[in-house]
C-alpha cells in the first residue's frame, strides 16, 4: 500500500484550520502535516489539538518555502505521493479522491485541481482573470499544453516530483506558471482535473493590491525567462540529509 500525506502551509489560519483538517479526514486517510509559517495566532495550538503533525518556521518565510519544507519532510519519511492544499478553506477536500487517482494509477506525475474547468463555478476579479489568461497563453506557447489554472495550489505530486522540488532551484517565492514550465522541460507529465474552490473565507489573498499584483507579474515573467535560458542540468536534486 502506498504511503501518502497531505501538506498544508498555514500562516495565521486559526479561524479555518480546524474545519480544513476535519474536511480532509472525511475524505482521506492520508497523514496530515501542517507547515506553520511563523503564525502569531493559535494556528499551531489548534492543529496540534486536532492530532496532526506540525512543523513550525521561526518566522514567516513565504508560501513557497513552506511548501518546500513539506516536500523535504515527505522525502525524509518515505512517502510515495502527497497532496498540497491551502489552510484557508479554499480547496474542497471532497475532490481529494479524484485528485489522487491519476497518481495512484501512474497516469501522470502531477495533478492540478482547476477551479476553471467547472463552468461558472468560480468567479475571479478582472485583474486575476486577465493574469490567468496571460499565463495560460504563455504555457501554451512554451509547452504546447493547455493548463486552465496555472496558479492553483491544490495539487497531487508523486515522489519523483516532490523530490525534484527539494532542489535549490525550486522557486520559493511564487511556484506557479514557472514551475509548470520547468516540469514540462524535465519531462514530467501534468494533468488537470475540475474541482470546486471558494474565495478565501477571511477575505485575505496572497496577491492583494495593484502594486502587489504588478510585482507578482514582473517576478513571474522574469522567472519564466530565466527558466528558458538555463540549462536543464541546473535543475538537479542534491541528496537530503536523513
Amino acid at each position: 500500500m502506498q504511503k501518502k500525506c497531505i501538506i498544508i502551509p498555514a500562516f495565521n489560519e486559526a479561524e479555518n484550520i480546524g474545519a480544513v483538517i476535519a474536511g480532509i479526514r472525511k475524505n482521506s486517510d492520508a497523514d496530515l502535516i501542517v507547515i506553520d509559517d511563523g503564525s502569531t495566532d493559535s494556528t499551531v495550538l489548534k492543529s496540534r489539538h486536532d492530532g496532526v503533525i506540525v512543523i513550525s518556521h521561526p518566522f514567516n518565510m513565504g508560501y513557497g518555502v513552506a511548501l518546500q519544507t513539506g516536500y523535504k519532510y515527505a522525502v525524509r519519511h518515505g512517502y510515495d505521493y502527497l497532496v498540497q492544499m491551502d489552510g484557508d478553506g479554499q480547496h474542497n477536500p471532497h475532490f481529494l479522491p479524484e485528485l489522487v487517482k491519476p497518481i495512484e494509477t501512474q497516469e501522470c506525475d502531477v495533478v492540478i485541481g482547476s477551479r476553471y474547468m467547472r463552468q461558472g463555478d468560480y468567479k475571479a476579479g478582472f485583474l486575476k482573470s486577465s493574469g490567468v489568461k496571460f499565463f495560460r497563453f504563455l504555457i501554451w506557447l512554451i509547452n504546447r499544453q493547455r493548463i486552465t489554472d496555472p496558479t492553483s495550489g491544490f495539487q497531487c505530486l508523486n515522489k519523483k516530483v516532490f523530490t525534484f522540488y527539494t532542489a535549490d532551484s525550486f522557486p520559493c517565492d511564487y511556484p506557479d506558471t514557472n514551475i509548470i514550465i520547468v516540469l514540462h522541460r524535465m519531462g514530467f507529465r501534468v494533468k488537470e482535473i475540475p474541482v470546486s474552490m471558494v474565495q478565501n473565507p477571511s477575505g485575505r489573498r496572497m496577491h492583494q493590491g495593484i502594486f502587489t499584483i504588478l510585482y507578482y507579474l514582473f517576478k513571474m515573467i522574469l522567472s519564466i525567462f530565466i527558466v528558458l535560458i538555463r540549462e536543464k542540468s541546473y535543475y538537479s536534486v542534491k541528496e537530503i540529509d536523513q
